[in-house]
């Protein structure tokens, strides 16, 4: 069985952009792959963050995107508090991170994940044994 894989927000986002079709698809395929093999998580910021962009950027119907955030947050779900705060802006100083993407570093410390999936962040990075990937990346 795989390790846990935390899921950044660009990747839930892209289950409704239907200007990218081949990130879709791969963005779904991701997320159906975490739900079988129960090793997909996600934090409290990047369900907000998935809602607020979905909603503004892309048109989706808020009770569409809300029920959606339901259905993401049936993965494992990470919430923040003030130590997490506290350590991302530690990342932040130390890598240059911003901080939202330090924030949520730090979720996916915190959670035990082995990987971090993110368009954002550099591919094949790692930090304190968590790797970023990102899924969209053409070899």
């Amino acid at each position: 069985m795989p390790g846990l894989s935390f899921l950044d927000s660009n990747i839930l986002i892209y289950t409704d952009d239907r200007g990218a079709p081949a990130k879709q698809r791969a963005a779904l395929d991701l997320i159906e792959h975490c739900r079988r093999f129960d090793n997909g998580v996600v934090s409290v910021q990047v369900l907000q963050e998935y809602f607020t962009i979905a909603t503004r950027k892309l048109g989706v119907d808020r009770a569409i995107a809300r029920r959606k955030v339901e259905l993401f947050g049936q993965l494992h779900l990470v919430e923040t508090c003030l130590d997490d705060v506290l350590a991302a802006i530690d990342l932040h100083r130390l890598h240059e991170f911003s901080f939202w993407d330090a924030l949520i570093v730090r979720s996916a410390l915190r959670s035990g994940c082995r990987t971090l999936y993110s368009e954002d962040l550099q591919h094949g990075r790692r930090i304190e044994g968590l790797q970023f990937l990102n899924p969209f990346r053409r070899n």
